[in-house]
């Protein structure tokens, strides 16, 4: 299989080329400077949208793990399988109506949520509450900051409930897989969008301190230029949690750092993906939680653990 990679240099595209390269498929590394074996392509020029044509039409699938949110990039790869790892909804919306091979949200969340909760027994109608604590201490590319900025001061994009719903100012309580009681607060994650579904999706920080900070910043827009700059404490620990209000039945995966496991997930995205014309499908689609349980973190051992159980009803808060 031949890969071309678009931020390789980054934090989770480092992951994503070493896990294809070492299950001995080609990698092509492309960005604004080229590298060897790689290709110069600098988005958004139009330069660098003829570049990518050119070099999607000879590989098997794109990967887009550059943080370059523009949704020329789907008509510019053509009938070329796209991996996108992006978790912003209004972007993926755009991508879904002007790409014609592409899979939404590879990765966390979306990604391993959109697989935990197709994987959990519930109706259509059931509302899912999604948990999703991030390691603040991990340090994150400039696009996973800018990302977490951008929700400062924001409404949810379609959210689930209807009406506008400011992010990060409302939330509710729940215990992860650790045990630990913890504050999520509402986040504009896109699974409700992505699957169709009655999902809210709540977010923390392994650093009860960072998540305190956040939710302070929240109803402070003006400080969220402090974000960039905040030290990184706490753990690189991650957990997804995905609770059923009506049966209260829970599937929760935990790990640790999120760009590896960000990247580990969209390697078998790629995988799975390429040389298939799918049409546009999201990663429950083309992965299934069996896949996510075998897949090896670059380290040795296993990416995620899982558990189930029932859960109590959480919490609800206003901040």
């Amino acid at each position: 299989m031949k890969t071309l990679l678009l931020g390789a240099r980054g934090a989770v595209g480092r992951v994503i080329a070493a896990e294809l390269l070492a299950d001995g498929h080609v990698v092509i590394p492309a960005g604004r400077t080229a590298v060897p074996g790689g290709v110069r392509i600098e988005l958004p020029t139009m330069d660098g949208w003829r570049a990518l044509e050119r070099a999607a039409a000879s590989v098997d699938v794109v990967v887009n793990a550059s943080g370059i949110e523009d949704a020329r990039i789907g008509p510019s790869v053509g009938e070329t399988p796209l991996v996108e790892i992006s978790a912003t909804a209004a972007y993926l919306e755009q991508l879904r109506e002007s790409g014609t091979n592409v899979l939404l949200g590879a990765g966390l969340i979306p990604g391993l949520s959109t697989v935990l909760v197709q994987a959990l027994k519930a109706a259509p109608s059931d509302e899912i509450d999604v948990l999703v604590m991030l390691g603040s201490g991990e340090a994150h590319g400039p696009a996973a900051v800018a990302w977490t900025a951008g929700l400062i001061g924001a409404d949810l994009y379609k959210p689930a409930e209807g009406g506008t719903v400011r992010n990060l100012t409302s939330g509710l309580s729940g215990v992860g897989p650790d045990g630990r009681t913890r504050r999520y607060l509402r986040a504009d994650f896109p699974d409700h969008w992505l699957l169709g579904r009655p999902i809210r999706s709540y977010l923390t920080l392994s650093s009860p301190l960072a998540a305190g900070a956040l939710g302070v910043v929240a109803r402070l827009p003006r400080l969220k230029g402090l974000l960039a700059r905040s030290p990184h404490i706490g753990s690189s620990d991650w957990h997804v949690i995905c609770i059923n209000r009506r049966t209260g039945e829970r599937l929760a995966a935990a790990g640790v750092g999120q760009s590896v496991a960000t990247g580990v997930l969209t390697a078998l995205a790629a995988t799975r993906i390429a040389g298939t014309r799918p049409g546009i499908v999201t990663m429950d689609e083309m992965v299934s939680l069996e896949d996510v349980l075998a897949a090896g973190a670059p380290a040795g051992g296993a990416l995620v653990t899982l558990s189930g159980a029932a859960a109590d009803a959480p919490e609800v808060f206003d901040l």
